[in-house]
């Protein structure tokens, strides 16, 4: 079996051009996995955006509706304080009003 140099040639050809085409079409693949994983991993990141984001929201409304125990036991003693304050003065009164009958 003999080959002429054109057959040679044009059988290395289309072997380069087999090999260029499974090459580019290898990339194609190649890209667009690599493409899958980072918009998946920018999914990721912006999901963790949207929690950071809520947390801060939660974390800055927190102290308007939460109290504290202390802040209740402080309220709630000067509340008892004022309504110490207002029978004393009623027990006067009627001291006072009785003295005077």
């Amino acid at each position: 079996m003999e080959f002429e140099l054109w057959h040679l040639v044009l059988l290395l050809m289309a072997f380069f051009g087999c090999v260029g085409t499974f090459g580019k079409v290898l990339l194609a693949q190649f890209e667009a996995r690599l493409d899958e994983r980072f918009n998946g991993l920018e999914d990721g990141h912006t999901k963790a955006l949207e929690v950071e984001r809520q947390l801060l929201i939660f974390k800055a409304e927190l102290p308007l509706q939460y109290v504290r125990r202390e802040d209740y036991v402080r309220n709630q003693t000067v509340i008892e304080a004022k309504l110490d304050a207002v029978a004393s003065k009623i027990e006067n009164l009627q001291l006072k009003t009785k003295g005077v009958s």
